[in-house]
């Protein structure tokens, strides 16, 4: 009995132990950013059916927690604090003590990011940024490129330019496809921006790129316009019609008619513009864009397209600046493309351009030549017709899952016919009298410019093993027909020694071919590592045939050879380069390096002289690129690249240009093409949650074999005959950036944009080497606040400082620039808005021009709507204090330049617009 008793009593007291025996649960709370300690944050235990508070405690200075003496079952940990989004898990008590080693917890503002990020107004996946159109308010009828300004990080200057995080946005697209060719103008200045759903930002790559997956660095800034749904269904426009009132004869007028029709994948848009006032917002871009010049350096880049690059001012065609003088142009466009069954889509795009224009410009400039300064004083007339034809096709199409066809084409057919009268006096030390001028230059021109490509892509069935291959073919013809009537008189001591006369005729044949073979195979090694084998071809020919014909008295007829300023010329360069380049890819970084190396020849032929001439080059075109997206709304960029441009014909050619007596320019069949190396450096970031946003931006170029001109001046008469020659010492360097935030408190946005320019370039006067510097400074704010319905302004300053300087005798020019703009709109009813628009431009005087430049521009707008806003009529008067002078002032080696030009002044219009949409 008493043995029975012993174990009972030792069986009670060892399941009260056991029973007695309680959990307990440790742990660390950190920071999940930055791995730090989260002091004072509580950390509760609740029951998991009705969530009763079981147990709670608070987290130490190192982050530990503690709970002991646990009951066993099941419990939610959960820890709050007003810094971190709470954290909740499932704990399982069995008695047994339990160390939760680290528990991260999660910022509320990066929680609020990733929120924002995801269902915001602002969206980012990869590169691409999205606004959600319907977030930013506009005007009702307003178009995209006010849309755009509304936009954190992009911007839209008085020109149209468009900027996103600091970079120039080169391409718009709408719904991935071009809208009227690669013109971005088009697009945000003629759709409605109720349309658009959503706004993409990214930098789109070459199709090269896009194809294999493996960035190349090659790419473009974009904006895609996605169009609403309903959008794609009907139609959109705008007739916008405006006359000047109460004038007889000359009046200002504009005509703006703008139609799309969209139907899935299918659209099509026309437009009609038409007016003298010089207001359309549309360029003449063409000549630019694609064989406008015949001094241009063509290439092929790596997709097979061809580049022309504008080389110097040798051609006759005239100069025309849209913003000074008088204007009546005429601008027609048509604009289709569809896709079919996602395998094949067609892009056709013809348009139509003609400008009739005039304009009255004087000039002063000064020229430094050692210790002697020459001063020019010239006035010009010139009156221009002109017209353009231009047509682009764009076909592509999926023969399979594995192979695609891109065939591109475009024409462009050119017709000019102006004239120039021209009277010009140059004077030395004290205003010594050198030469007068008194000359008319008439131009008829017709030019062809043909271009087509193809591109053929194949996917092998290992992936990122892809094949490529394309090929171009590009003609530029130009004939013309001009005449040259002078009279110039030289002075020696500021006394008449001499007079020529000049009566002449001059008609040329030119006529230059690109033809370009691209081969490229990609191979990838691991999953992150490709390999790129590229081998590439080109051939470059021309003619060109000038004859110039002095007019005889006795026939009169122009019939009498000038050999001095006639000859024919031929060349023929060929390029080979093969290249390998080596690629890394993953998702935060990306990088490339390779290189290739050309062989180029050149077989020149001067058949008038009866001169050859041959040589040839190698050349290395290193690239590397690198890439670091540290953030998912940060990059950060560094692009190096080699580059060779060979000169023109008109810089080959040994044929001497009398078009200004004064100053003559003559070939130089010796010239060696060019090298460049260039590195770019770029980082930006934007912050979604303060809507703030930073860019930087550094390009640096060093050029070899730069092919600049040389001058040699006759100090007793000033005449000069400038030659193309290659220098050595040439550097450009510029940095940008940019920080944009939003005051929240006042609800404005604000932009600050400093900027620097550095050029220097090696020149040649009378045989002696010197170098001219140039430093362009400047600092642009910004600031715009609106608020719907209600009023809208913006206020922009922009202040620049030049300096100049020459090694001939160290004077530093330097002169400030001060640009002040102020934009407002104020509702006086729903139906009624007023909106002004006051620029102040302030150009400092200097040693050489002794008097400041100021002018006032203000414009000024009177609306009323109706009908849902369907129909405004308005008022409107630019130019109100009658200011608006075209003068500017520009300096550029050793010659600082004012120019004044005719400016279309004050003018008052009474316009009506309809907008109108598929219901």
């Amino acid at each position: 009995m008493q043995r029975i008793t012993i174990l009972i009593t030792f069986l009670f007291f060892f399941s009260f132990t056991a029973f007695s025996q309680k959990g307990a649960i440790s742990g660390v709370l950190t920071d999940a950013s930055e791995n730090k300690p989260v002091y004072n944050s509580v950390v509760a235990l609740l029951t998991p059916v009705d969530s009763i508070l079981y147990k709670f405690t608070r987290s130490d200075k190192q982050g530990n927690f503690n709970f002991e003496n646990l009951k066993d079952g099941s419990f939610i940990l959960m820890t709050s604090h007003n810094q971190y989004a709470d954290y909740l898990d499932t704990i399982l008590i069995n008695g047994d003590k339990k160390n939760i080693k680290n528990i991260s917890l999660l910022s509320k503002i990066e929680l609020l990011r990733e929120v924002i990020i995801k269902t915001g107004s602002i969206r980012i996946k990869g590169d691409t940024t999205s606004y959600r159109a319907s977030d930013f308010k506009v005007d009702a009828n307003a178009n995209v490129e006010e849309l755009l300004k509304k936009l954190p990080g992009i911007q839209v200057d008085k020109n149209g330019t468009i900027k996103a995080m600091g970079e120039t946005v080169q391409r718009v697209l709408v719904d991935g496809e071009e809208f009227f060719g690669d013109d971005p103008g088009m697009a945000v200045k003629n759709l409605r921006a109720d349309a658009v759903r959503e706004v993409q930002v990214f930098d789109k790559k070459s199709d090269q790129a896009e194809f294999t997956g493996i960035d190349d660095g090659d790419t473009k800034k974009t904006i895609n316009l996605k169009l609403k749904e309903d959008s794609k269904k009907g139609y959109f426009g705008k007739v916008d019609l405006a006359n000047q009132p109460f004038t007889d004869a000359d009046s200002r007028y504009n005509g703006n008619i703008m139609v799309s029709s969209f139907k899935g994948k299918r659209k099509l848009s026309g437009y009609l513009l038409n007016g003298n006032t010089g207001q359309d917002g549309l360029s003449w871009d063409d000549g630019n864009n694609f064989g406008g010049n015949d001094n241009i350096s063509m290439s092929m880049d790596d997709d097979g397209n061809v580049n022309y690059e504008w080389t110097d001012d040798t051609d006759d065609e005239p100069t025309v600046n849209t913003q000074n003088g008088f204007i009546k142009n005429t601008n027609a466009g048509l604009q289709y493309s569809n896709k079919w069954n996602d395998k094949q889509t067609l892009n056709l795009s013809p348009k139509y351009n003609q400008q009739i224009y005039t304009n009255n410009k004087s000039k002063i400039s000064q020229t430094q030549v050692g210790d002697t300064q020459l001063n020019e004083i010239s006035s010009q007339t010139s009156n221009v017709n002109r017209s353009n034809f231009k047509l682009n096709a764009i076909y592509d199409v999926k023969l399979d899952s594995i192979n695609s066809l891109k065939i591109t084409a475009k024409t462009n057919f050119y017709q000019t016919e102006s004239d120039e009268y021209t009277n010009a006096t140059i004077t030395g030390a004290e205003d010594v009298l050198k030469n007068k001028q008194e000359k008319t230059f008439t131009t008829d021109s017709d030019k062809t410019s043909l271009f087509a490509s193809i591109l053929y892509k194949h996917k092998f069935a290992k992936p990122r093993r892809t094949f490529t291959l394309s090929s171009s073919w590009s003609t530029l013809n130009t004939n013309t027909n001009n005449f040259l009537k002078s009279f110039n008189d030289s002075y020696t001591d500021g006394v008449f020694s001499s007079r020529e006369d000049v009566d002449q005729n001059k008609i040329g044949e030119k006529s230059t071919q690109n033809l370009g073979l691209n081969m490229t195979y990609s191979e990838p090694i691991s999953k992150s590592l490709a390999l790129q084998l590229a081998y590439q071809v080109s051939l470059n020919t021309g003619d060109n045939d000038y004859n110039t014909y002095d007019y005889s008295d006795v026939d009169d007829k122009y019939n009498v050879v000038v050999s001095a300023l006639s000859n024919q010329f031929s060349q023929k360069i060929i390029t080979n380069k093969p290249a390998i380049k080596l690629s890394y890819n993953s998702k935060k970084i990306n990088y490339s390096v390779g290189s290739g190396f050309g062989i180029t020849s050149f077989d020149l032929l001067d058949e008038t002289l009866d001169n050859q001439y041959k040589r040839s080059y190698t050349n290395f075109f290193p690239s590397a690129s690198f890439s670091y997206k540290y953030k998912s709304n940060s990059n950060f960029r560094i692009n190096y690249q080699g580059a060779t441009k060979q000169p023109t014909i008109d810089q080959l050619q040994p044929l001497r240009n009398n078009q200004d007596f004064f100053n003559q320019i003559v070939g130089n069949p010796d010239l060696k093409q060019s090298f460049s190396n260039s590195i770019n450096i770029f980082q930006n970031t934007y912050n979604m949650l303060t809507e703030s946003y930073f860019y930087q931006n550094i390009n640096l170029k060093t050029t070899s074999n730069l092919i600049s001109y040389s001058q040699v001046i006759d100090p007793e008469n000033a005449k000069t005959i400038t030659k193309p020659i290659n220098t050595n010492g040439n550097f450009s360097g510029n940095f940008y950036f940019g920080y944009g935030f939003k005051i929240k408190k006042f609800d404005m946005s604000v932009n600050l944009s400093p900027n620097f320019n550095y050029n220097k370039s090696v020149i040649s006067i009378n045989d002696v080497i010197s170098d001219t510097k140039t430093l362009n400074s400047g600092l642009s704010i910004y600031l715009n606040k609106s608020k719907e319905k209600k009023y809208d302004f913006s206020l922009r300053n922009s202040f620049s400082n030049t300096r100049n300087v020459t090694s001939q005798n160290d004077e530093v020019k330097s002169y400030n620039i001060n640009d002040f703009e102020l934009t407002t709109g104020v509702y006086l009813s729903p139906k009624w808005k007023l909106s002004s628009e006051y620029n102040f431009l302030a150009r400092q005087k200097t040693t050489d021009f002794k008097d400041n430049l100021t002018n006032h521009l203000w414009n000024a707008r009177l609306e009323r709507t109706f009908k849902n806003d369907e129909f405004t009529a308005y008022i409107m008067v630019r130019d109100i204090l009658n200011q608006n002078i075209g003068i500017s002032r520009s300096v550029y080696g050793n010659t600082i330049i004012q120019e004044e030009n005719d400016r279309l002044k004050r003018y008052a219009m009474i316009g009506f617009l309809w907008n109108f949409k598929n219901k």
